[in-house]
């Protein structure tokens, strides 16, 4: 499967600073310094049946600025993306709406293609589907069958959360907290036969009607969490930088996920820190699905909408805060967008070097993108006051925002 092409960076004078940043399995805001010039990179991707609404634009901007951000301190970045193009959601929704499930798999994930490239989000350097990650799922199950970390279950294969003493440590939920959760996440805790309510599936054998897959396995399809970990291990290996999604994947997906890699691998850990945007709003429930209250970039697009605009809607609230999208957030990055063309488009200005430096420390600081906004702003605002006598600066501040904030001027 391929990805989307990239933009291009512009390169910046001097160098940003180390990233520091919220890691869910520490509860704290510490420094992610990758072990060698290549960072590592993994953010878990879409179930491909509605692209991309704004919670999905809202995480993989966030990476796009961990990305930015290392490139910027002289970092080469190894980025790996899945595509969940087959699982239940999927599937269910091709049956309810009577669609082929691959052919709307493929429409879905194009549609994506089209909206990370309109809001210059830089591409994976490996873009893998479920489907095509089966023959690396494979060993990896047979491996943890034959461990004793992983039963077989009336055709179907289980993870035992027991085999990993560290379970747990990712999320930092109890038990209790854990339970409801996993029903609510695509688990299936009241399974009779499970040695453990809270183990997950590893292998689904095939189901009348659904799609399989013949294996040394038998006949079936690959569970959720085991497909990021083949896919993470095969280009990424263990140890990798940062494990990144939204917030709901905290628990079970990337949880689930850390415990059979390194149940399979007898490794630790699996990734150096794990990172996890917050939830994006509408009529003051989150953006989902199920709720059917989503907001789609392709849909702003088609109205006419800057896609600058919205990367700057998005860039307004800090990757880890629940925010609400009205049409003020939309208005407000409209306006801003339209003030910062208006004051690099000048032939001199204040201190373009200055604002660099604040852009720099905003995002090297948890990726705080508001702070780096307000600096901009000040910039523009100083600039549409009284100038500067800096010739360079308006290209420089135009280079800054494009390289670091990922916004074309």
């Amino acid at each position: 499967m391929h990805a989307w092409p990239a933009s291009e960076v512009p390169a910046l004078p001097g160098q940003g600073h180390p990233l520091r940043i919220h890691d869910t399995a520490t509860g704290a805001v510490r420094e992610v310094v990758p072990q060698g010039d290549t960072a590592r990179l993994y953010v878990c991707g879409i179930t491909p049946y509605d692209a991309t609404h704004l919670g999905h634009a809202a995480t993989y901007n966030a990476f796009d600025l961990v990305q930015r951000v290392w490139l910027d301190n002289g970092r080469q970045v190894h980025y790996v993306q899945n595509v969940t193009d087959v699982d239940d959601p999927l599937l269910e929704r091709a049956v309810a709406t009577g669609q082929d499930w691959t052919e709307l798999a493929e429409r879905e994930t194009a549609l994506f293609r089209e909206d990370m490239t309109a809001l210059r989000i830089l591409p994976p350097a490996q873009y893998i589907g479920a489907v095509e990650s089966i023959p690396w799922i494979v060993p990896l199950v047979q491996q943890l069958l034959a461990s004793g970390a992983a039963y077989e279950l009336d055709g179907d294969i289980y993870f035992s959360a027991a085999a990993d003493p560290r379970f747990g440590e990712v999320s930092r939920l109890t038990r209790e907290q854990m339970l409801p959760v996993f029903a609510e996440r695509g688990g299936d805790p009241d399974r009779p036969g499970k040695r453990d309510p809270l183990d997950a599936l590893l292998w689904l054998s095939a189901r009348p009607g659904e799609p399989a897959w013949d294996t040394e396995l038998g006949h079936g399809r690959p569970g959720w969490h085991i497909e990021c970990v083949a896919i993470a291990l095969k280009f990424l290996d263990m140890g990798f930088d940062i494990q990144g999604g939204g917030s709901d994947l905290a628990f079970p997906h990337h949880e689930m996920g850390a415990s059979h890699a390194q149940a399979a691998t007898g490794a630790h850990p699996y990734a150096r820190a794990y990172v996890h945007a917050g939830m994006v709003a509408l009529d003051g429930e989150k953006m989902s699905k199920s709720r059917g209250n989503l907001v789609f970039v392709s849909a702003l697009r088609r109205d006419g909408v800057d896609p600058a605009a919205i990367r700057l809607a998005l860039l307004s609230r800090h990757y880890r805060s629940n925010w609400e999208w009205t049409k003020s957030v939309l208005d407000e990055a409209v306006e801003r967008l339209g003030r910062w063309r208006a004051a690099v488009s000048r032939p001199d200005g204040p201190s373009g070097e200055a604002l660099l430096a604040e852009v720099r420390a905003a995002l090297a600081d948890d990726l705080d993108a508001p702070a780096a906004l307000a600096a901009v702003d000040r910039w523009a605002a100083a600039q549409a006051a009284d100038g500067g006598t800096d010739e360079g600066a308006p290209g420089l501040v135009s280079r800054t925002v494009d390289a670091l904030l990922g916004v074309a001027l």
